[in-house]
């Protein structure tokens, strides 16, 4: 599969999964025995965990994607996006905030076989525990 082809199967996810709210789709576009190297809690396992982890990010947080970098080299795909939501329902055992948040985050995807088969990322946690009020954000300076 070409980097391109590859590209594209990691932008169809953003585009029509996570932002479309189209589930079936990740039938088509992840293997059966994905593999996420950091699952939400409660996340099952495969491409069934895949579809879990969005339901529960779609659901929890209203999220909407930008992506802003796409770099592909060999089997992997890493992307630099934007998450601009509000946390609607409980997410990760926190409490619904109804707060709105902007976060950004880097995923890393290995394709095989023309699908999706591993995912890593590193995300803002920090910012978005704050931004929903969970953790107080640090004290402005002294001049």
């Amino acid at each position: 599969m070409s980097t391109e082809t590859s590209r594209g199967l990691v932008e169809r996810f953003y585009r029509e999964v996570l932002n479309g709210r189209r589930l079936e789709v990740i039938d088509e576009i992840a293997a059966e025995d994905y593999s996420e190297h950091d699952p939400l809690p409660g996340q099952g396992e495969g491409r069934s965990g895949l579809r879990d982890r969005v339901s529960m990010l779609v659901a929890a947080l209203d999220p909407s994607f930008t992506v802003e970098d796409v770099i592909a080299e060999g089997d992997r795909i890493v992307v630099r996006w934007r998450n601009r939501g509000t946390q609607v329902e409980p997410f990760a055992g926190l409490p619904a905030s109804g707060k709105p948040f902007d976060i950004a985050g880097i995923d890393i995807y290995r394709v095989a076989g023309g699908l999706l088969a591993e995912h890593w990322h590193v995300v803002d946690q920090l910012a978005m525990l704050m931004q929903l009020g969970f953790v107080p954000a640090p004290a402005a300076a002294a001049p």
